[in-house]
């Protein structure tokens, strides 16, 4: 079974854009061909004569071509023998632990998202289209829906297949719209167990200060610091004054992150 991906393949594009200004970026598809190719041909064929590369980078523990039998020194050999250009990135270090995928995912899946943020260099990320809204305004109880409302408008992400989920939990997150601005929100990743009796994991978001429609719009959350866990509160009135909590940690926060900066 693959590892889940950190990030799926257009946030990692649009992080690559977007922080490190990489302007064109190529979303390769790991089909049975590149997965059954030869090292070598992953070079020759796919890289330099299909997309044209004259200068490769890679990591120092980078594995490529059919079984992972590429590595960087095969990598650099086959660079100064098509006489292209080639640089490899020794390993990066914070407090003493080497930076990995690895790591980065078991920080994630722990919850400690403030540490993996320090890892990855930058939030820990999810981009995709608003499917739902005003989530919190229903409630199942024994399969009858209760139009009981919280007052509270929320919009609705799920993470994509074969990507990591944080840890089930509240988190602080800064939400950047459709027109690049960005606004503070109260998430919470997991189930909804007051309000719901399904099991399919869901990213729930209360804007802070927003008033207006985002269904089918694309906006980006980024997660800053982990809240809680998920819980089941015994009413909507409980689970209700956990949010306005929730809310003013978030509001605390940026307000000492702007004194900060």
């Amino acid at each position: 079974v693959p590892c889940p991906l950190i990030n799926s393949p257009e946030d990692r594009a649009d992080l690559a854009r977007r922080i490190y200004g990489i302007q064109q970026v190529i979303l390769a598809p790991f089909d049975e061909a590149m997965m059954t190719m030869p090292w070598q041909d992953f070079i020759t064929e796919l890289l330099v004569k299909r997309h044209g590369a004259v200068h490769l980078v890679a990591g120092h523990d980078y594995h490529f071509g059919y079984k992972n039998q590429g590595d960087p020194r095969l990598l650099q050999e086959k660079c100064r023998e098509l006489g292209l250009g080639c640089d490899i990135i020794p390993k990066v270090e914070v407090g003493g632990i080497t930076v990995s995928s690895t790591y980065i995912r078991r920080l994630v899946e722990m919850g400690q998202i403030e540490r993996a943020n320090r890892f990855l260099g930058h939030p820990h990320v999810l981009t995709g289209t608003v499917r739902h809204r005003h989530c919190l305004t229903q409630t199942v109880v024994h399969g009858h829906r209760l139009g009981r409302t919280l007052g509270i408008p929320t919009v609705n992400l799920t993470f994509p297949p074969h990507v990591l989920a944080p840890r089930r939990g509240v988190y602080i997150t800064r939400v950047y719209l459709p027109d690049g601005t960005s606004l503070a929100g109260v998430t919470n990743v997991g189930t909804r167990p007051t309000v719901s009796e399904g099991t399919a994991v869901s990213v729930e978001t209360f804007l802070l200060d927003f008033d207006g429609d985002l269904y089918g719009k694309r906006i980006r959350v980024e997660f800053c610091r982990r809240l809680r866990d998920e819980q089941k509160f015994d009413s909507l009135e409980a689970l209700k004054a956990q949010i306005r909590e929730n809310i003013r940690q978030t509001r605390d926060y940026f307000a000492a992150e702007s004194t900060r900066g």
